[in-house]
């Protein structure tokens, strides 16, 4: 699979979901149709380098369609914990994160969550026209009094919402590796069983983020440069991790 992107563009309102304070919805139904302050057009989604549902996005929406039936079919009736990691830097990881995160999000009956755990190189605010005023993930990690419902961003796609990194003042694994990390996602995958969570890795190389990470995965999806990684490297990456929780290789044209 071979997706590609386009420029960014203007900036998006962000608004906080305060899913700490909401009771539980009566239904997965409800959750799913949860309302979107500020739906974008799909030129200003075009913008953001998201996929969407008019002709000009088909090709690109289809393959991550595709990658999205694979996901479903490994991970059953349950919802799940999906990793995106790059085999090497500028392979497009965070493209596929977020598309694969927009490929959920298309399912009227799910919604999904995107986490930025690069905490070198945060990319999803940006590309996304987030402004993190709240802070992110490592906010709540290092204050987690100030609850995690501030910390969750509308991003213009029905359904899509994104936790970003925050104030990453020292790029370490021991956040991933935290109680806290581990209450976190379990808090986030079992309020609501129709949410998806998507985690944008670090780079594998050079890195051990990407191996702590997984450990809080379900399944693990490994994004490689085409034309730029070889098999070698691709080998190597993937060894990184537990056979069965590779989902798959993608190939991506650009950065």
């Amino acid at each position: 699979m071979k997706p590609d992107e386009s420029t960014s563009g203007t900036v998006l309102r962000a608004e906080a979901g305060d899913v700490d304070r909401l009771p539980q919805p009566a239904s997965a139904h409800a959750i799913a149709l949860m309302a979107e302050p500020r739906a974008l057009a799909p030129r200003q989604l075009e913008e953001r380098r998201l996929i969407h549902r008019e002709a000009s996005s088909r090709e690109q929406s289809d393959t991550f369609r595709e990658l999205r039936t694979r996901l479903l079919g490994m991970g059953g009736t349950g919802n799940f914990i999906t990793l995106v990691v790059a085999v090497s830097p500028r392979s497009g990881a965070s493209f596929v994160a977020r598309n694969l995160a927009a490929a959920f999000a298309f399912d009227e009956a799910r919604t999904s969550l995107l986490i930025d755990c690069n905490l070198r190189y945060p990319e999803q605010h940006r590309a996304l026209g987030v402004d993190p005023a709240n802070g992110g993930l490592i906010d709540f990690l290092e204050h987690p009094a100030q609850g995690i419902a501030s910390k969750i961003y509308a991003t213009g796609m029905p359904r899509l919402r994104l936790i970003p990194v925050g104030d990453a003042r020292e790029a370490s694994g021991e956040y991933f590796s935290s109680f806290r990390m581990h209450a976190l996602l379990d808090s986030m995958r079992h309020r609501y069983p129709d949410r998806y969570l998507f985690l944008d890795g670090p780079t594998i190389k050079g890195s051990p983020d990407a191996r702590i990470l997984s450990d809080l995965a379900d399944f693990v999806v490994v994004v490689a440069g085409y034309g730029r990684d070889t098999p070698a490297a691709i080998s190597q990456a993937i060894a990184h991790f537990e056979p069965e929780k590779l989902a798959g290789v993608v190939f991506n044209q650009a950065p």
